[in-house]
């Protein structure tokens, strides 16, 4: 079997399974009880929410545990707008963010915020300047996701920082789900983003747990009431198996991560070398700065992507079209239709994303495998190709 889907979801680590597993059967009692019990949870509760700061580089106080990426993003953005209405509804983000922004921000259009989607030129990028002129006295937050989860765009986030240091009332939110891990940290987190959002399933930890950063100082109105827990931001008893065993995997993840980086760099480009003389072949995320070293998307021309992903699938190869929480709806290829691609090219696309667990002996494996498929439909369809 050949794993290519590790944007969508990424196999649980054994050795983060078995602190899961250990934190779960030793260590069960409620992080907010008065007891020992409750006070060992509390303990290794409080170890892990440092450990995570430690390694972002940034304040324990400033982590908060949530159920995942798309909590984290909704928590940011309409805890954002709820908190900061009286100064304003006008809020900003990309025309080109995983359903979890996107949706968020038309739920708050539907409530009468007014809402800028900023276009995104052919490699999906913002223009900055696009930004500085959609400002108005009236903004309150502006969302930007790091790297895109379709075709792996790295959007300019440090030119946006250097813009928003003139707007200090601005919040900046950052979705980071499909940025840790990959080298490119200093490229998506500086120091004035104010909200970023990490989701655990993406980096070998167990699904249903996720971190938002706030910085110490930003204000957010809660989107659940209850018992108080993570300073009353977030109530609900805390996962803690779940939290140890994502501490432990953000540590593994973020050892030798520049070698890591460049070996899924490497598998990218074995492929992209293939791939990019092919008559019918487009390539959406070349191998440059501009891009995310795990994430290659590119079309068949004339084959839908769901039929290249069942294809593959028959010869025990995995991969995704585009986003895999919009693939069964709608909102398929969103990025590309929002870069303008044609519609038949981009419900043509696949996405491929790999993780420091492949290979490049599995990326031969692919190419020899897409090969037949690639002949087989380009006679079909009369690409060219000799």
């Amino acid at each position: 079997m050949i794993y290519f889907d590790n944007s969508a979801t990424t196999k649980i680590d054994p050795s983060v399974l078995a602190t899961y597993d250990k934190v779960a059967t030793e260590i069960w009692g409620n992080p907010s009880s008065l007891h020992k019990m409750g006070d060992r949870a509390h303990q290794l509760l409080e170890a892990s929410r440092k450990q995570i700061a430690d390694l972002l580089g940034v304040k324990q106080h400033e982590i908060f545990f949530t159920s995942g990426g798309t909590e984290s993003n909704n928590t940011a953005i309409k805890g954002t707008a709820f908190q900061k209405r009286e100064f304003g509804k006008h809020i900003i983000t990309s025309s080109v963010e995983h359903a979890s922004v996107a949706n968020a921000f038309t739920s708050l259009q539907n409530l009468g915020y007014r809402v800028t989607r900023l276009p995104v030129d052919k490699d999906g990028r913002v223009n900055v300047n696009d930004l500085r002129n959609a400002i108005d006295s009236d903004t309150t937050l502006v969302s930007i996701m790091g790297v895109n989860n379709e075709i792996g765009t790295i959007q300019p986030i440090e030119e946006i920082s250097d813009l928003l240091s003139n707007y200090p009332t601005i919040q900046f939110h950052v979705d980071n789900v499909q940025a840790l891990g990959k080298n490119i940290w200093d490229k998506v987190f500086t120091p004035r983003v104010d909200l970023t959002s990490l989701s655990a399933h993406k980096f070998h930890a167990p699904r249903g747990i996720g971190v938002l950063y706030k910085k110490e100082g930003k204000m957010l109105t809660p989107l659940h009431d209850g018992g108080g827990q993570e300073k009353g931001l977030r109530s609900g008893t805390e996962n803690l198996p779940a939290i140890a065993g994502m501490a432990k995997a953000i540590r593994l993840l973020l050892e030798n991560e520049p070698e890591k980086a460049a070996k899924e760099e490497a598998i990218k480009e074995k492929i992209i070398d293939y791939l990019q003389d092919k008559p019918g072949i487009k390539i959406f995320s070349p191998a440059n700065a501009v891009f995310a070293p795990h994430i290659l998307c590119f079309s068949l021309e004339g084959i839908r992507g769901e039929t290249l992903v069942h294809t593959l699938e028959d010869q025990d190869i995995y991969v995704s079209t585009t986003s895999a929480c919009a693939s069964k709806t709608a909102d398929e290829a969103s990025t590309l239709v929002a870069m303008r691609v044609d519609d038949k090219i981009a419900t043509s696309a696949i996405r491929l994303s790999f993780d420091e667990t492949n290979t490049l002996a599995e990326a031969d494996q692919f190419i020899e495998v897409f090969d037949k498929i690639y002949h087989h439909f380009a006679k079909i369809n009369h690409l060219g190709e000799n």
